[in-house]
C-alpha cells in the first residue's frame, strides 16, 4: 500500500543516511517509541539488501514498497523460507524477488531479476511497473501479486512458485474512482476482518493532489472489486497533506490501518472492522537513521514481529528491517 511530501520532496520523501545501504546491521539500534498505546515498539536491525551489490542495475538507485511472505511448503522448490518482493519505482521499474531463510537475512538477489517487467507481450506496456504486493492464497496454492503500472492502473498475476508469473488483468484503475482521482497504485490486499470469503484492497488514491487512503473489497482476489468513493483516510494534523503505503493491522483487536504520512513517519489510524471510523491515532514508528519510514510491511518469525519498509527519499530509496 507510497507516500508523498510535499513539493520539493516529490512522490517520496527525505534523503537516505548511508548506514541504510549496507548489508543488515548488527542488532543494538535505538529503539523507536512507538507512540501509540498497546502498539509494539521496533527496532531498526539494518537494511534487508546492499543496493551496491544488486545485478538489476535499476535496483541500484531505490528500491521500494517491500511485500514479505513465508513459502516454506506453500510454493513449488522454494528458494527460501521467505520471498521479499520489491520494485524500483523510476522508470522502468521493474518487479523483483529476493529470498532468505530468516527474516533477518542475510537476503539473497533472484538472479533472474526482474521477474515481471514493464513490458509484458499481448497485455501490456507501460513506462515502469511498481509496489508489488503478494497475497498467497491457500484454497488454489498460488501467489497473487498485485502490482500498480502505469499510476493509473492496479494489476494481477499468479504463481504457483512465485517467480514465474501469469498475468491476470486489471483489478483497479481509476476510471473505477471520482474523476478527480488521478493515481490509484500502492495497492494491498488481506481477508475481510468479519465477512468470510471476502477481501478488502488498501489503495492510494490521489486526488485533486491530495494522496489518501482509499478502501476496495471483493469475493474475489482477481476480479469484481468495488471500491468506496470516498476516502478511508485522508492526511490528519501533522501528515504534512500526503499519505500512503496502507497496510491493514489485524491485531490489538482489528480494524487499525498502519500507512505512512508525508512527514516521513509510520502511523496507525482506527478505521474499525466495519470500516467506518477514521480515528487517527499517532506515530508508530520514525526511522532513526535515514529520516523517513513509508511502505511497511509485517511478517512473524520465533514469536517476534518484524517491519520491512522503505527508508530514504525518492530516488535513493532502501529497504530496511524493524523488530520488536
Amino acid at each position: 500500500m507510497a507516500s508523498e511530501p510535499r513539493a520539493a520532496f516529490g512522490r517520496r520523501g527525505l534523503l537516505l543516511g548511508a548506514a541504510a545501504l549496507g548489508t543488515t546491521a548488527a542488532i543494538g539500534a535505538a529503539p523507536a517509541a512507538a507512540a501509540v498505546p498497546g502498539f509494539p515498539t521496533f527496532t531498526r536491525l539494518g537494511a534487508a539488501l546492499d543496493k551496491s551489490t544488486l545485478s538489476y542495475a535499476p535496483a541500484r538507485k531505490e528500491i521500494i514498497f517491500p511485500s514479505v511472505r513465508n513459502v516454506a511448503g506453500k510454493v513449488r522448490n522454494p528458494l527460501g523460507n521467505w520471498y521479499m518482493y520489491y520494485a524500483p519505482h523510476d522508470d522502468p521499474g521493474g518487479i523483483c524477488l529476493a529470498y532468505a531463510d530468516s527474516l533477518a537475512g542475510p537476503w539473497k538477489e533472484y538472479s533472474a531479476n526482474p521477474i515481471i517487467d514493464r513490458n509484458w507481450n499481448g497485455h501490456f506496456s507501460v513506462p515502469h511497473v511498481s509496489s508489488p504486493h503478494a497475497y498467497w492464497n491457500a484454497a488454489d496454492g498460488k501467489m497473487y501479486l498485485y502490482f500498480h503500472g502505469d499510476n493509473r492502473t492496479t494489476r494481477v498475476a499468479t504463481s504457483t512458485d512465485g517467480r514465474s508469473f501469469t498475468y491476470v488483468g486489471t483489478v483497479l484503475h481509476t476510471s473505477m474512482l471520482p474523476s478527480n482521482v488521478t493515481e490509484a497504485s500502492y495497492a494491498r490486499v488481506f481477508p475481510h476482518p468479519t465477512k468470510s470469503g471476502m477481501y478488502i484492497m488498501l489503495f492510494m488514491g490521489a486526488q485533486a493532489g491530495t494522496r489518501k487512503i482509499f478502501i476496495g473489497w471483493s469475493h474475489s482476489l482477481t476480479s469484481g472489486w468495488q471500491f468506496r468513493q470516498e476516502p478511508l483516510i485522508s492526511p490528519g494534523a501533522g501528515e504534512e497533506g500526503q499519505l500512503s503505503g496502507a497496510h491493514y493491522w489485524g491485531r490489538n483487536g482489528g480494524g487499525h490501518v498502519v500507512y505512512h504520512g508525508g512527514d516521513g513517519r509510520i502511523r496507525v489510524a482506527y478505521v474499525g472492522t466495519s470500516f467506518d471510523r477514521e480515528d487517527h491515532l499517532g506515530v508508530l514508528y520514525t526511522e532513526p537513521q535515514a529520516t523517513r519510514a513509508a511502505a511497511p510491511s509485517f511478517a512473524e518469525e520465533g514469536g517476534r514481529l518484524y517491519m520491512f519498509y522503505e527508508a530514504g527519499a525518492r530516488s535513493n530509496t532502501g529497504i530496511a528491517i524493524a523488530r520488536t
